[in-house]
């Protein structure tokens, strides 16, 4: 298993690390749409490394429940021993690029136990993304939880 996902967060990092020559828009776009989903395996697996490179110094974090984090509170608050995600899944998502930005919208499944309770959330989210020097980092994330 740790062998997956090793191998999966050094394809995305790959992917982060493209140099880019002319725009291509929709080389942007999947580059994006793979670093959402490493974001998600990171979070699954507790990675607060993998997360440290996905996520700006900057970044505004305002969760399911109207909780604003800056990053070193959501990195902390992912290192909870009372909280195990157990899958992460985006069901669909769509990137718009403008030059150094983007925008990535979607629909996020999460189960888990936290406190000894299992949980299932179903949200929409908008993620903001800048690139600096080829390197795509979220500066801003916000969810919305939706019925099941």
């Amino acid at each position: 298993m740790r062998t997956i996902w090793a191998s999966m967060l050094l394809f995305a990092t790959c992917m982060l690390v493209v140099a880019r020559d002319a725009p291509d828009t929709e080389g942007e776009r999947t580059r994006i749409l793979a670093v959402e989903n490493a974001w998600n395996l990171a979070e699954e697996h507790k990675d607060t490394g993998a997360l440290d490179g996905l996520l700006a110094a900057t970044l505004a974090y305002t969760d399911y429940d109207g909780t604003f984090m800056n990053k070193a509170q959501f990195m902390a608050s992912l290192k909870a021993p009372s909280l195990h995600p157990e899958q992460i899944v985006n069901e669909s998502m769509t990137a718009q690029v403008y030059g150094d930005s983007a925008v990535v919208t979607g629909v996020y499944r999460e189960k888990g136990v936290n406190h000894g309770k299992t949980y299932l959330r179903r949200g929409r989210f908008t993620d903001t993304w800048i690139s600096e020097n080829g390197t795509w980092r979220c500066v801003a994330s916000q969810s919305t939880l939706i019925s099941h």
